[in-house]
Parts: structure tokens; C-alpha cells; sequence
């Protein structure tokens, strides 16, 4: 299995969309767990991080330092 690579305030796809419509989460808190807030109605998702790499399809926007 590929390993993802992920940083915080990268902009992610997950594998299920948001019942809001939009498939764009926001990376907005990391370490153990991670934070994930929905570009479209703001609502944020707190989860594990080996369950959020699972659940990840893939990163559309990578944060520049």
C-alpha cells in the first residue's frame, strides 16, 4: 500500500462525498487525530489518523509553507 502523504491545511478528497454535496475537506488540525473541515458548509470531522489515511482518496491542493 502506497504511503499518502499529508500536511496540515492541505485540501483532500475523501472516498464518500459530504451529504452537504462537496467532496473538498480542509486539514485543519493534526496528531493523533485528525481534523477535517468541509469547504462547503463548514462542518468539521474529527478522526483517527489510521482511519483518515484509509478513508482518503487523494490530495487536491497542497498547503505552501
Amino acid at each position: 500500500m502506497e504511503k499518502k502523504e499529508f500536511n496540515l491545511h492541505d485540501v483532500v478528497e475523501m472516498k464518500k462525498q459530504h451529504p452537504c454535496g462537496t467532496n473538498r475537506w480542509k486539514i485543519i488540525r493534526m496528531g493523533m487525530d485528525i481534523r477535517i473541515k468541509c469547504e462547503g458548509c463548514g462542518h468539521s470531522v474529527m478522526l483517527p489518523r489510521r482511519e483518515f489515511a484509509r478513508k482518503m482518496k487523494k490530495i487536491l491542493e497542497k498547503h505552501e509553507e
